[in-house]
């Protein structure tokens, strides 16, 4: 896993922020300037399989880097994402969170623009979508 050696060491990486258990760098593939990755060290493909204490960790070094990537390239917002699997454009199986600084005028859009064919939901498919959700929980 190419995140994984860059945790390790053995790949270079542009870091900007690290700790036991997570570490944050610039993408190789920026979408806009200060383009990071946050990544656990930990191996795991999906959310799904991180465990709490990890993802609390993640979650708190995405925390303190969205700020830091804002004021270092003087973003007035930034676009925080995880793709949670191939379908949904992950490229390397490891969990990482993309931090994209965003300006008014990059033309990028909402993540809503990713979806042109919305499907029609109901009130009552909303009801059961959100009780089938709740049950696996």
């Amino acid at each position: 896993c190419v995140f994984c050696a860059i945790g390790a060491g053995e790949l270079p990486s542009h870091t900007v922020y690290e700790t036991d258990d997570v570490l944050a760098f610039l993408d190789a593939n920026p979408l806009a300037e200060g383009h990071t990755l946050v990544i656990p060290n930990a191996h795991h493909e999906r959310l799904a399989d991180v465990p709490p204490d990890t993802a609390a960790g993640f979650y708190d070094a995405v925390h303190e880097v969205v700020p830091a990537v804002e004021a270092a390239v003087d973003a007035p917002a930034t676009t925080v994402a995880v793709n949670n699997g191939e379908p949904a454009g992950q490229e390397v199986p490891h969990v990482h969170a993309h931090v994209v600084p965003r300006f008014p005028d990059d033309d990028a859009g909402p993540i809503h623009a990713l979806f042109r064919d919305r499907p029609r939901v109901t009130d009552d498919d909303r009801e059961e979508i959100a009780a089938a959700i709740a049950t696996n929980i």
